[in-house]
């Protein structure tokens, strides 16, 4: 990649969102099988990280809604539901990686799995979903706009979105990075706001999370930092006392003390 990328390190514009259908394919490709290459393929050795997380900034707000269809988008296994499985009827999976083709139930829940077309168009009918999650999958694709106005297509009127990204540039994309997939970056938190509101969806709840110490300090006393309650306690609370200090490519250490991610919940 030669290109100039500074405009999109500053966070004004959004890369890969205005691309090209080739450009979007040859993108596509990079990535069906990324998160899978990262160590995902491995079902035994596999371990979901952020079910803590999750119920802190939405399943515990959802306690009283059931739910007859939930479509998750790039959910792997679909383990990220685990936390409301008795409360979904039925689960369609939309994921392009072939280790997880062979997912026909999460953990006792009817599952059906359907691989992404690379246009982002979703193979669904109109309101066919009444709970659709997005968790850390959206910086993974480069069409972030059209993947959000077709997933609103997909749910019904009252239904939830919930989503979840990283709010920081993952660093420079142009070159290898250790532990992250070719392609993925994240989404600036303006233009990630501005892109949720123009598709439509109300807000219902928005949240700031993954404070970047809270990982460190995981690993040194060798926990998951959000599969635990007091650490992702801890760390909604940093990620809001440093919420003024947000910025999309973070290149100096005091900048690096700020949320890394935002979680919303969404009504249609």
């Amino acid at each position: 990649m030669s290109e100039d990328i500074s405009i999109y390190l500053s966070g004004s514009k959004l890369y890969g969102d205005d691309f090209t259908i080739d450009q979007i394919e040859e993108w596509f490709k990079d990535e069906a099988e990324g998160y899978a290459d990262l160590g995902a393929k491995e079902k035994e050795e596999y371990q979901y990280d952020y079910n803590e997380l999750n119920n802190r900034h939405a399943f515990k707000h959802l306690q009283n809604r059931s739910f007859k269809k939930a479509l998750g988008i790039g959910s792997a296994y679909g383990y990220e539901l685990k936390p409301i499985l008795e409360s979904i009827n039925e689960i369609t999976i939309l994921d392009p990686s072939d280790a997880f083709s062979d997912v026909h139930e999460v953990l006792g829940t009817s599952c059906k799995y359907i691989k992404p077309d690379s246009s982002g168009d979703m193979p669904f009918e109109d309101a066919e979903f009444d709970l659709i999650t997005s968790l850390g999958v959206l910086h993974h694709i480069p069409n972030v706009s059209h993947v959000m106005s077709e997933s609103y297509r997909c749910i019904e009127s009252g239904g939830i979105m919930l989503l979840r990204e990283p709010i920081v540039s993952m660093g420079d994309w142009t070159k290898v990075r250790k532990g992250l997939t070719k392609r993925e970056r994240g989404i600036p938190f303006d233009l990630l706001d501005e892109i949720v509101r123009k598709t439509g969806f109300k807000v219902i709840k928005r949240s700031l999370c993954v404070f970047p110490m809270i990982p460190v300090l995981a690993n040194k006393v060798g926990v998951s930092a959000y599969n635990n309650y007091f650490l992702t306690l801890g760390d909604a609370f940093l990620s809001k006392l440093f919420s003024s200090n947000i910025k999309y490519h973070r290149t100096k250490l005091y900048e690096k003390f700020a949320p890394a991610s935002i979680y919303y919940i969404l009504e249609k």
